[in-house]
């Protein structure tokens, strides 16, 4: 029987979990952002329940995070892309080459990084088309969404409701440059995020680390990136919200992310994760592609 982690004690662990070296004390302080003071006593925790000997991490402090562990990812991929028109007419939009790459590889190869390998696509437009990545990643299993053509991305988290504990869903169509934003473990729910002094898109309002507001354009807001943790508690109630709000009158029309930071916010408590405009870009548009690839470009 594991204990439940405070955050600190988490965040330790999951340094040691992760870390490809050896951590001192020191190298806790710098990759936790604690104080020394604290990171002692932590480890001094850690150690008195078994899950830390010697600065190293124990089997038993394994089995402690496996709670928290990722199990799964789950792919929103079944939009049309029409900013991305002409080469969309043909592709779908994650199956798109970036400098020679599919916009789609970029993520699955960073889930696979994190040790997720039960990955699935949720796929309408042009849904065939997906099945090429079964040469490369046969681990991944497809879902269907009828209904992609004549509702908002919320039918497609629909399919996917019961998939959602301790799962990644991630917009398909980001191409990621730091395949470390996606990790192995979380403490809680998270969104991934971009602090900015301004922004014209999608963004949150943040306060103690907690998302309380998702809007368009902001001042001194995180700007949304469309990848996402859900906790194994927040799935299972994701799985009822969902179909709840799609049934409500104009719920087809929904983004999917806003039924648990809008219409059912208050059953949420979600964090932000930040990273960078280096790690990862949506291309919006088939300028922005010709921009970032040159071979667009003729």
């Amino acid at each position: 029987m594991t204990t439940e982690l405070t955050r600190k004690q988490f965040d330790i662990l999951e340094a040691l979990a992760t870390a490809d070296k050896t951590f001192s004390q020191r190298d806790l302080e710098k990759h936790t952002g604690y104080s020394l003071g604290t990171v002692n006593k932590a480890i001094k925790e850690l150690t008195d329940l078994g899950y830390i000997e010697k600065s190293k991490i124990t089997d038993k402090g394994i089995e402690a995070l496996e709670p928290y562990r990722a199990k799964r990812a789950v792919f929103i991929a079944a939009g049309f892309g029409s900013r991305m028109v002409p080469i969309t007419l043909n592709t779908p939009k994650p199956l798109v080459r970036v400098n020679g790459k599919r916009i789609i590889d970029t993520l699955i190869d960073a889930c696979l990084a994190a040790g997720i390998e039960e990955i699935y696509i949720v796929r309408g437009y042009l849904a065939e088309q997906f099945d090429q990545l079964l040469y490369k990643y046969p681990m991944i299993k497809f879902l269907e969404n009828p209904s992609y053509n004549d509702a908002n991305n919320i039918s497609s988290a629909l399919v996917a409701r019961y998939l959602l504990s301790n799962a990644y869903v991630l917009e398909a169509d980001l191409v990621c440059s730091n395949p470390e934003i996606i990790k192995k473990y979380h403490y809680s729910s998270d969104f991934l995020a971009i602090k900015k002094d301004r922004t014209d898109d999608w963004c949150f309002t943040v306060k103690d680390g907690i998302i309380v507001e998702e809007k368009v354009g902001g001042l001194d807001c995180w700007q949304m990136v469309g990848i996402s943790y859900w906790n194994e508690a927040d799935g299972h109630k994701l799985s009822q919200d969902i179909d709840d709000v799609f049934q409500t009158p104009g719920g087809r029309e929904r983004y999917w992310e806003q039924v648990p930071l809008v219409y059912r916010k208050e059953n949420y408590k979600v964090a932000v994760k930040e990273c960078f405009d280096e790690d990862i870009v949506e291309i919006d548009s088939f300028k922005e592609l010709k921009a970032i690839d040159k071979s667009y470009d003729v």
